[in-house]
């Protein structure tokens, strides 16, 4: 039975009562406070739901991670990355970020990105929580990615491009940066193609809520200024 969650505790429930069918649906109801928002990422399950939906919170099993060890980079794409056509930076418009990400899209109905979603993570990008990854060519962002830092964990939750591969050579350099900085598990919630093609892998519920427990709080020499 789903679990209906209110505003007065930020309590979820375990994840093994995450639903079988849809995968992994946890809990519904609740706010995107950010105190609700980073007990839910501690907790291992993520926001994701539709304009006019309730809020949905996720947990599915497998999940989706990358080890940054693991990174795959095709040869075009190093290629690429050597050619340094794009330039990246972190944090320098985060607005302007997770505005693109939100953007209709040709292979989608609406977005999930909601007016209210924007605004939560835009609270914890301020409270140095939340971080972006911009890829620029000649000054105009055509690029880039957004998510939650904590202890050596990463948490994906979305990418833009504008340009060729221009997603990609943000994603590369952000894995590497959080590699240097000893980050150990990046978070990519649900399967992709896409994701795939970097290394990217499923693993079950419990290993990744493992990582959670032995990571989370865990001291990171990363820093986000680029």
């Amino acid at each position: 039975m789903l679990t209906w969650l209110t505003r007065d505790s930020l309590a979820f429930p375990p994840l093994d009562k995450a639903l079988h069918d849809p995968n992994g649906l946890l809990a519904a109801g609740g706010d995107l406070s950010a105190e609700r928002l980073v007990q839910a990422y501690r907790h291992g399950c993520f926001p994701w739901y539709q304009d006019g939906q309730p809020i949905l919170w996720w947990s599915p099993d497998p999940r989706t991670v990358l080890l940054p060890e693991e990174l795959h980079v095709s040869r075009s794409l190093a290629k690429l990355l050597r050619q340094e056509r794009y330039q990246v930076s972190f944090d320098s418009d985060f607005a302007g970020v997770i505005k693109a990400c939100a953007a209709p899209r040709d292979y989608a109905d609406g977005t999930w990105i909601t007016s209210s979603m924007q605004a939560a993570y835009h609270t914890l990008h301020q409270r140095g929580i939340a971080h972006s990854v911009e890829v620029r060519q000649e000054g105009e962002l055509v690029g880039g990615l957004y998510g939650l830092a904590m202890g050596k964990l990463f948490f994906g939750e979305s990418m833009f491009s504008r340009a060729d591969n221009a997603s990609k050579v943000g994603f590369v350099t952000l894995v590497e940066h959080l590699r240097q900085a000893g980050f150990v598990l990046i978070d990519c919630q649900m399967p992709t193609h896409h994701l795939h093609s970097f290394g990217a892998r499923g693993i079950s519920r419990a290993a990744f809520a493992d990582y959670l427990a032995r990571y989370l709080d865990a001291p990171s020499s990363a820093t986000w200024v680029r």
